[in-house]
């Protein structure tokens, strides 16, 4: 019996995709004979309407025919990644790219979205309720992202708020400090809450977009630092640069995100910091990447000594 080889599987998957592009051109045009060509006589083709279809078509059009032109000469993030995941030589290495700080928002975008799903389907709930479980998550959202709270800031926060409600029940005005949130009352329409959330993934996309051409290669002999959509990288050795893994803010370490700061032996170098996602995953490859270079010093020195 002989294996399938590497040949046939992208001949299978051409044949495949040849034939769902046969199938949706098919579609296209019995759509075009059935429902378009009875009307043309009807449409102004000049009219302004027209002329923005014209635009959107031909901004459709570009942008597949820049893909197609492009995708073979563009250096991505997945594809280099694609390589060295099949580079037999290789064993241990990690590609990290910069999120944006507003990932951390991500919480008050997926609240937004509900919120305007709940205030388009529930419009008996009071606006001024969605509001204000908005407005608390997005609060938490601005600390979290604005300011760095380790373990040790959080609990004393937390131990300054026990101590000043302490003091107020022995004033007894708890009940009195606390109704002075009633009249804090944060209302909007479902289209803002949309437009929130549309802006924030909106901006989510763009910092992965830009990591897919400015990332870091980490590998036990180099380090390729990428900026841009070509071969336009630097290429640094194991033994011009250090990294160590940042995660003392607490709250944005138990949203999964923490920082990987890479500092150069060249002092007049500024260290680069890059904000990545599941740290405790990057951290572990990070440190068998290091781990391995360790092995690697320490195996010419045993052997010069014998």
């Amino acid at each position: 019996m002989q294996s399938k080889g590497p040949d046939n599987g992208k001949l299978n998957k051409k044949i495949v995709f040849l034939g769902i592009g046969l199938i949706v051109a098919i579609a296209a045009i019995w759509l075009i004979f059935r429902y378009l060509i009875p009307k043309m006589a009807e449409v102004e083709w000049f009219s302004n309407r027209m002329i923005a279809v014209y635009i959107a078509v031909g901004v459709i059009v570009g942008g597949v025919a820049a893909c197609l032109i492009l995708r073979k000469t563009l250096r991505t993030r997945l594809r280099v990644e694609k390589a060295i995941r099949e580079d037999p030589d290789i064993n241990d290495w990690l590609i990290v790219f910069d999120w944006t700080p507003k990932i951390l928002y991500v919480p008050t975008i997926v609240t937004s979205l509900l919120a305007a799903v709940v205030s388009w389907i529930f419009s008996s709930i009071p606006p001024g309720v969605i509001g204000g479980l908005w407005f608390v998550v997005f609060f938490l959202n601005f600390i979290v992202e604005e300011y760095n709270i380790s373990i040790k800031v959080l609990l004393i926060i937390l131990a300054a708020l026990g101590f000043f409600f302490l003091w107020l029940h022995l004033f007894d005005c708890v009940v009195s400090f606390l109704h002075l949130f009633r009249h804090i009352a944060l209302s909007m329409n479902a289209t803002v809450y949309l437009l929130v959330g549309i802006i924030g993934l909106l901006t989510v996309l763009v910092s992965w977009l830009k990591g897919l051409f400015y990332y870091l290669t980490i590998t036990p002999n180099y380090m390729n630092v990428q900026e841009g959509p070509t071969e336009s990288g630097e290429q640094i050795g194991r033994e011009d640069y250090n990294s160590r893994v940042d995660t003392s803010d607490f709250l944005e370490r138990l949203m999964g995100f923490g920082r990987i700061i890479i500092t150069f032996k060249d002092r007049n170098r500024q260290p680069i910091t890059v904000l990545v996602w599941r740290i405790q995953r990057k951290a572990q490859l990070l440190e068998n990447v290091r781990g391995k270079l360790a092995i690697d010093q320490i195996q010419p020195a045993q052997s010069s000594r014998q």
